[in-house]
């Protein structure tokens, strides 16, 4: 009864817009009083939390990116892509998938994407002719791409969690990534086929060749911490430090960073990074809680119980987790979830790295649907556009997304062959 009663509370905090951290602090709180536990417990748990090295990356990934945003490095990327794709019908629709590509591989934040990229993206497709759902659409569902590909911020929490190898699980992540922009890019083709009303810019070498120049340092990033990580080189934190560095020198290169800039970049980055921690902490405090219910042991006889076959199980997995990312933020959803699914995937024999996969990427869609879609908010915010224009531009592109899913369930071994191969 006590453990029902904490999920009521829970619910009714988050129903009256409390923030995700403090909804499952308080009532957690209550339950230790209420069960002649020590709040010192409390205090030892949320501490435990967040004392682990490799979320040590988390904070220095965001960092990253939010250095590449102010550095203007998605200016650039933005240029170089439409002068390479202006005159292909739809040519904005792509451009917006193509530099999500490529800012995510510094970003690994849906909102620092979608922040960055959607207030030059869609003043820029609206003067082009582009309809104003289309523009809110295809920039949140791009942006989407970013905690999926790695460097991604999901994934280092996920591997912390799983104690799996975060550079196996950003490996195994980049063929999804793809297969997202390549998802998205089928759906734009067949949004603007049949509009005239688009305009396009003449093709001009010379310009391709001008903005090419403009983004090969940037792109050096990517090369840095991936290669690093994944031939061996750094541990992710020590990746995203570097990276960090290295886009700390491009910035001051540029001359669109500049010294007095530094307390704002860096004031960004903690109030994300502290927000992201808190969650986790908050959600370790639950976690302990439920340990101590034992409903992981309940909830994996009901599921033993329920089907034998480990692809019924990731179906499973799948809907719960599409269902907890309208009501939770995804960083919530993994630090509750994974504990409590891990020990039943191994009783299906599920990789762990698939299931990584799975969750993050489903987490994601979560990010674009109310009420708790924090990527709506930033267009919302950007365009001065309504909830549901944001939500009913991007439902087309959540398609593609939700086949990958199902792609991932039914050919798991297909996203491990990249890690396998790397010997990770």
């Amino acid at each position: 009864m006590s453990l029902l009663i904490l999920c009521v509370l829970i619910t009714l905090l988050l129903v009256i817009r409390v923030p995700i951290a403090f909804a499952f602090i308080g009532p957690s709180l209550l339950y230790l009083l209420t069960n002649d536990l020590s709040l010192g417990l409390a205090l030892r748990l949320v501490a435990q939390s967040t004392a682990s090295f490799p979320l040590l990356a988390v904070p220095l990934f965001i960092l990253l990116g939010t250095l590449a945003n102010h550095a203007g490095i998605a200016d650039r990327l933005f240029d170089f892509a439409l002068a390479l794709l202006g005159r292909v019908r739809g040519s904005l629709g792509y451009v917006s998938i193509g530099v999500s590509v490529g800012f995510s591989w510094m970003s690994g934040s849906a909102v620092a994407d979608a922040a960055a990229l959607g207030k030059v993206q869609i003043p820029a497709m609206l003067r082009s002719g582009y309809s104003k759902k289309f523009a809110l659409g295809v920039t949140g569902a791009a942006s989407l791409i970013a905690p999926v590909m790695p460097p991604s911020i999901p994934a280092v929490i996920y591997a912390g969690l799983a104690a799996v190898s975060t550079g196996a699980l950003f490996a195994a992540s980049v063929v999804p990534a793809l297969l997202m922009a390549l998802g998205l890019c089928v759906v734009v083709f067949l949004w603007v086929r049949r509009d005239p009303n688009i305009e396009r810019t003449q093709f001009s070498g010379a310009r391709v060749w001008e903005t090419g120049k403009r983004v090969i340092a940037p792109l050096g990033a990517p090369v840095i911490i991936l290669g690093g990580i994944l031939g061996g080189v750094f541990t992710p934190t020590e990746a995203a430090a570097v990276g960090v560095a290295y886009m700390a020198v491009l910035g001051f290169a540029y001359r669109t960073l500049k010294i007095r800039d530094l307390p704002k970049v860096l004031t960004e980055a903690v109030l994300t990074s502290g927000a992201i921690m808190l969650i986790v902490a908050s959600a370790n405090l639950l976690g302990y809680i439920f340990a101590r219910e034992q409903v992981a042991q309940h909830l994996s006889a009901w599921v033993l119980d329920l089907t034998s076959s480990p692809t019924v199980f990731l179906l499973l997995v799948l809907l719960l987790s599409l269902i907890l990312g309208t009501a939770l933020d995804a960083i919530a959803v993994l630090t509750l979830a994974v504990p409590i699914l891990l020990p039943i995937a191994a009783v299906y024999d599920v990789d762990p790295i698939a299931l990584g996969v799975l969750m993050i990427l489903s987490q994601m869609i979560g990010l674009l649907t109310p009420p708790v879609g924090t990527v709506i908010f930033v267009l919302q915010a950007i365009a001065k556009a309504r909830m549901s224009e944001v939500f009913w531009g991007a439902l087309p592109f959540m398609v593609p997304l939700l086949l990958l899913c199902l792609a991932i369930i039914f050919w798991p071994d297909a996203i491990l062959y990249l890690p396998q191969r790397l010997g990770l």
